[in-house]
């Protein structure tokens, strides 16, 4: 019996469903300090982020001290690097982090802390505070960089003036024409109390601003924006956290922070209309609350309080999760432990999430065979094969990751056959010789009756 991949292991058959850590993932790394100041919730860390140079890899998370940053190589995370916050307390629950050129921008929604920009040129040797302001960003809840117009946006942030806090502004915009010294040209909307987050691209802002609500400006003129949409009303409306668009810019799924409240799987137009077109989610009925939101074309990264790294996929009209990963398998009453942020931007098709309790995890997703993969309960491709070379047999049936696959010849002679465990899908050698080979793969329904089905596979 051979095994596929490091995502298996030996176990007899037959298979019973059962709820299970992980599918389609595998889990490369973990960086957890418990040196690291926490609460009595144990919660040390909160958002992360990442950044690419020269082909390089790296990941950064912020924690109750500060901002830590690491380089990605050899599947493994290698802490390079930490730069100490302006307040350093066991109350700090919100950091976040966003890149802009070769400059991290950093910021800390508890105390009285500052926006610092990080230098990031020098790694993978180190990094260093450039410039720091504590007073027009004493407080700052969320930032975005729409990167291609040099825009900074600044959601929910509370200046000093003379030493003291002063109201919070729903949301400022700066100019990043010179990185190391932001420049205001916006602040609003007024008539809101805050701007929660944004998603910004090509000067169109998708804006989530908690019980007001989603939305959608264009800062074209970043002085003086222009209103395109309001959405206020929308069903299983919670608070509206956080959302991204896809590559395309077809597709927005955004998150209401709301125990049982699912994602929305929205279309925009060619206005930038947002228009809700389905829901959907992991363990709503127990009043799961999903946080962050990453998506691309195909799929949603969802970085899922108490359930981990959720991932969807969007394609179908109702999306589908097809893999995830529990970052927080205790069972607890309070439903906004684990998992906080989520960055799916590296080409490698890695994924880092950043979980309040357990810290930093480094992934490897297998994109490009799920994005392959058929439409139907069972699919192979390619066929026909090349010899000694692999082919995908995925098994697209709700709840199943774990099957059997045997590779027959024509005159019912077993060649091979594979234990799937923790996938939907396994990689299969091809036969060295030319010709005609039943696939047969077995597994476990809903019901936990043994289904079997089979196919023909052609090897050249």
């Amino acid at each position: 019996m051979r095994l596929w991949s490091c995502y298996l292991f030996f176990a007899l058959f037959p298979i019973f469903a059962i709820g299970q850590q992980k599918k389609n993932i595998q889990l490369l790394d973990n960086w957890h300090d418990e040196s690291i100041i926490s609460n009595t919730s144990l919660v040390r860390y909160n958002d992360c982020w990442g950044y690419i140079n020269d082909g390089t890899e790296y990941a950064i998370i912020g924690s109750t001290e500060g901002t830590h940053f690491f380089k990605i190589s050899d599947n493994k995370l290698h802490e390079v690097d930490f730069i100490q916050g302006r307040f350093v307390s066991t109350m700090v629950i919100h950091r976040d982090i966003k890149v802009y050129q070769n400059y991290a921008y950093t910021v800390c929604d508890e105390g009285e802390s500052s926006l610092q920009i990080i230098d990031l040129s020098y790694l993978p040797d180190s990094v260093s505070v450039v410039a720091e302001d504590d007073t027009n960003f004493a407080r700052v809840h969320n930032l975005f960089i729409d990167e291609a117009n040099a825009l900074m946006y600044v959601c929910s942030v509370t200046p000093k003036v003379s030493g003291m806090l002063v109201s919070q502004k729903s949301m400022q915009v700066y100019s990043l024409a010179n990185p190391e010294h932001p420049i205001l040209v916006y602040e609003g909307p007024n008539d809101i109390s805050e701007v929660h987050d944004a998603f910004v691209r090509n000067n169109i802002a998708y804006l989530n601003c908690g019980f007001d609500g989603l939305r959608v400006y264009d800062f074209t003129n970043p002085a003086s924006p222009v209103f395109f949409q309001n959405l206020t009303v929308y069903q299983d409306q919670g608070y509206n956290h956080q959302g991204w668009l896809s590559p395309n810019g077809s597709t927005y799924v955004f998150a209401d922070e709301t125990g049982g409240k699912r994602l929305k799987k929205c279309s925009v137009d060619g206005n930038h209309e947002v228009t809700v077109k389905s829901y959907f989610g992991t363990n709503s009925d127990n009043n799961s609350v999903p946080h962050n939101v990453w998506i691309d074309d195909n799929f949603a990264y969802v970085a899922y309080y108490n359930e981990g790294l959720r991932i969807f996929d969007l394609r179908p009209q109702l999306p589908v999760e097809i893999a995830h990963y529990d970052t927080y398998p205790t069972d607890h009453f309070f439903n906004m432990n684990g998992a906080w942020g989520v960055y799916a931007g590296y080409s490698s098709g890695k994924i880092i999430v950043s979980d309040r309790q357990n810290g930093l995890f480094l992934f490897q997703f297998e994109d490009d065979i799920l994005s392959n993969a058929s439409p139907g309960a069972i699919s192979s491709y390619p066929n026909p094969v090349m010899r000694n070379t692999d082919f995908i047999v995925h098994v697209a049936v709700p709840d199943v990751s774990s099957f059997l696959v045997e590779l027959v010849d024509l005159n019912g002679r077993k060649i091979e056959d594979y234990q799937i465990l923790e996938a939907s899908f396994a990689k299969i050698n091809a036969p060295s010789a030319q010709g005609l080979y039943f696939v047969e793969v077995t597994y476990n329904n809903y019901l936990g009756e043994i289904e079997k089905e089979k196919f023909k596979i052609s090897v050249y």
